[in-house]
């Protein structure tokens, strides 16, 4: 009985202290697969612990579309408040982090920050900065510095309207479910403009301007969100998954690892037993299908990739004197700069990695295909092929013609008339008998 009391008690003292936490989770960087998969996992932690609220702190220039929604989606469903915090001074939410910052509960951002240029990246490429639609919204710059001309909107080719347009539904629909300026969230994703802190929180895009921790909980206490001024904050940082799977989904290292794989198994196969080439292939191969799994990919640029991949892989095993190789290289190349569908900040693929590594390759199979080439024209040095072609001199003509051939005696036939000394060479061999024939310039007698 004594102690069962004993531990009601602990248990009755450690759970107030507990339940005022609030869970607090830092995305500095690019939006990728790992800050989405990072946030949910803090989302759903702090919804189990019974967390008082999460505070994201965002320092981002922006990143993948599908993992901005996939965040945004955690948000909109997380029983527990969500607090948006622009932080430190010089950090910013750019282009996806606009995104998140209107999904969250409350939005707050430290001075000297800034957030906007909300337009979507183009498929293939770079942004769509400073275009939109013929139509100025509302909340325009008086001084038209961000206005499109009839004939630049006419320009946008379909699939970028489609995606602008979307863009500017999402992000009015996250503005009026959280009661905010929807006009300059549209006019951030058709313009491209964005707000300091103080001119944010003057127009109704945020609801705080805090400078530190202890100021935002002090605030945001007072909007009657549940939350205590004195909560206790509770820092959870990426765990080392997290931190591998945003080192192995940069496309830059995705990309090298599927190389190490692909060159790996060529080396493997190409030296059977060599053991090392084949298990770090394997795993750098493994690991690159995971982190393409994960990124948004082109299936065109997929096949060509998977072409070049098994053409490479035939060269290692077909005779084909460097042209399955070189077509494998040129397939690879052309698919690299096609492979990933969609880029973002922090998520381009760098075009200097992708000629470097092609240049090298067609480098490595043009020479093996000229080292093998020379090989097959070169004359045998063992057996037949060794022989045809070979000079000799003529030993004797009686009772049997007999040549000497690299030291060796050998008997020999001929069409020609040759005496002892003369210079003959091989043309052909039957058995143990040489076919020679006088040498050019010979005069035999």
């Amino acid at each position: 009985m004594k102690y069962l009391a004993a531990t009601l008690l602990l248990c009755l003292t450690t759970l107030p202290a507990f339940a005022q936490s609030v869970h607090q989770l830092t995305v500095d960087g690019p939006i990728g697969p790992a800050s989405a998969n990072y946030l949910i996992d803090g989302l759903e932690q702090a919804a189990d612990e019974q967390a008082q609220a999460v505070v994201i702190r965002l320092d981002t220039p922006g990143g993948l579309d599908q993992s901005m929604r996939d965040i945004v989606q955690a948000i909109l469903g997380s029983p527990v408040p969500v607090i948006g915090y622009v932080s430190p001074a010089g950090a910013r939410a750019a282009s996806a982090g606009t995104y998140i910052l209107y999904a969250t509960d409350v939005a707050v951002m430290a001075p000297g920050t800034n957030l906007g240029a909300a337009t979507p990246v183009r498929v293939g490429g770079g942004g769509l900065p400073g275009q939109s639609d013929s139509q100025p919204t509302p909340e325009a710059d008086s001084q038209g510095d961000a206005q499109e001309t009839v004939d630049d909107a006419a320009e946008k080719s379909a699939s970028e309207r489609k995606m602008v347009n979307d863009a500017v539904a999402y992000i009015r629909s996250l503005a009026e479910l959280r009661g905010r300026n929807a006009d300059w969230a549209e006019q951030a994703v058709r313009e491209s403009v964005s707000l300091s802190a103080q001119a944010a929180l003057e127009r109704g895009v945020i609801d705080q301007v805090a400078p530190s921790m202890p100021a935002l909980l002090k605030q945001v206490a007072a909007m009657d969100i549940g939350l205590e001024a004195q909560a206790v904050i509770d820092d959870r940082p990426p765990n080392w998954r997290h931190d591998l799977l945003a080192t192995i989904t940069n496309p830059n290292v995705a990309y090298i690892l599927l190389l190490i794989g692909i060159y790996g198994l060529i080396f493997e196969l190409a030296n059977p037993g060599a053991l090392v080439p084949g298990v770090i292939g394997g795993i750098a191969l493994l690991l690159a299908l995971f982190a393409l799994q994960a990124l948004p990919i082109n299936l065109a640029g997929l096949g060509l990739v998977a072409l070049g991949i098994l053409f490479m892989l035939a060269e290692a095993l077909v005779p084909s004197f460097g042209a399955l190789g070189v077509g494998g290289v040129l397939a690879f190349g052309l698919g690299s700069l096609l492979l990933f569908d969609t880029e973002g900040p922090g998520f381009e693929l760098s075009m200097l990695l992708v000629a470097g590594v092609t240049a090298a390759s067609l480098v490595i199979f043009l020479g093996t295909a000229t080292l093998a080439l020379r090989a097959f024209r070169r004359r045998g040095v063992a057996g037949l092929a060794h022989m045809r072609g070979a000079e000799g001199e003529v030993i004797r003509t009686e009772p049997t013609l007999r040549v000497r051939v690299e030291g060796e005696n050998w008997q020999a036939s001929t069409q020609s008339p040759l005496v002892p000394g003369d210079a003959v060479r091989i043309i052909d061999v039957d058995g143990l008998t040489l076919e020679v024939e006088p040498q050019k310039g010979d005069n035999a007698t």
